[in-house]
């Protein structure tokens, strides 16, 4: 065990080629980060999930019901054995030849059958009260850790930063684990992704010193992050304007720094001021490497947004006036067509009608998290 402990902590992999471990030790004059500080964010993690459940059950819940929104889900499917059956053991996403010969098995039409489907996926979907509470949880969290965080920009380690590490670091390993129970979105894996990436820069940075780049990172990010977790729920409590609001000042906030000050401020400072003044090593490429991937995200997710702000907009011009509509949200799997629901069954058997497949969440056209 200490042979593979010593082979992780190998100084010319973490350190530059000056540093050793000894010269990171605290002292009475200097304190330094410390490798082993990171342990204590598992057994924090823990503690942010109870707290997450305790204030969804006795806070969001009732502010949820005070703005008269319910635990109702979707529409339930109607009792078929031989659906039911389908849908649990073999799919729930029949194709066209599984539904031509159910149509035939039940004498339903392919539309009806297409439709119960899609009914009954939607009942394995949250409510609106779970996701707004969901919103809360992260607008509260993202809000407290950016005002708690901001206010060390221009400080060294201390006591206070130190929690304000293990603190964001013990989050993000929380959400890792909630992601698996919480809404399930169709940016899941680019979820993880981003997950996994924060905590290892998190990480790297800590154990590297590089606090204060950590810090600008961690504050960047948060400063967005808590005005689309406002938009989501007032999207939810049916204020649309509110919710239009608060979206454009998020996309602007969220665009402005993480493709302008991002890159510009704390990428230029990563890649080419430290090369010149400690020169690249092993976790230095890997540090920026992640860095880098977290540009991409933004990037990504910033198309998004401007795709969406288009698409509202010309909505807007085309019928009646209204504001930014982005009530709904491609990260929600939730299924819906209009078209169907308010149109009669089709009497055809062929299999052929096309349905629409919609969603029901937060912004039109799709934007990302949670918990970017």
């Amino acid at each position: 065990m200490a042979g593979i402990l010593a082979w992780f902590w190998n100084e010319r992999f973490w350190l530059p080629h000056n540093v050793t471990w000894a010269d990171l030790k605290n002292t009475d004059e200097a304190t330094f980060p410390q490798a082993e500080d990171l342990y204590l964010a598992f057994p924090l993690a823990f503690c942010i999930f109870m707290v997450r459940l305790i204030f969804e059950r006795f806070i969001a819940k009732p502010c949820a019901l005070g703005l008269k929104i319910q635990a109702n889900g979707p529409q339930k499917a109607q009792p078929n054995a031989i659906l039911e059956k389908v849908f649990t053991a073999i799919t729930k996403h029949p194709d066209e030849k599984r539904l031509e010969g159910l149509s035939k098995q039940l004498d339903w039409d392919v539309r009806t059958i297409q439709r119960w489907f899609r009914q009954r996926r939607n009942q394995e979907k949250p409510s609106t009260l779970t996701k707004f509470c969901e919103s809360m949880w992260k607008f509260t969290f993202y809000l407290y850790i950016f005002s708690y965080g901001v206010r060390f920009l221009k400080k060294i380690l201390t006591s206070d930063l130190h929690y304000y590490y293990i603190m964001e670091l013990a989050f993000y390993w929380s959400l890792m684990f909630s992601q698996f129970t919480d809404i399930k979105r169709k940016d899941f894996a680019i979820m993880f992704v981003h997950h996994l990436a924060t905590i290892a820069l998190i990480t790297f940075s800590y154990v590297n010193n590089m606090v204060r780049v950590g810090t600008l990172v961690m504050c960047l990010h948060d400063a967005s992050d808590f005005l689309l977790e406002a938009a989501k729920m007032a999207n939810y409590a049916k204020c649309q304007r509110l919710c239009d609001l608060l979206f454009v000042m998020f996309g602007l906030l969220f665009i402005s720094t993480r493709l302008g000050l991002y890159p510009i401020w704390i990428l230029n400072t990563t890649l080419f001021e430290s090369w010149e003044i400690v020169g690249p090593y092993p976790s230095w490429w890997i540090f920026n490497l992640l860095l880098l991937l977290l540009q991409l995200l933004h990037s990504f997710w910033s198309y998004l947004i401007i795709r969406i702000t288009c698409r509202a907009i010309a909505k807007g011009k085309a019928g009646k006036w209204n504001p930014l509509h982005v009530s709904k949200d491609d990260r929600s799997d939730i299924e819906t067509s209009s078209d169907e629901e308010d149109s009669p069954p089709s009497t055809s058997k062929s299999g052929h009608n096309s349905t629409t497949n919609g969603t029901n969440g937060y912004l039109s056209g799709g934007v990302y998290s949670e918990e970017h």
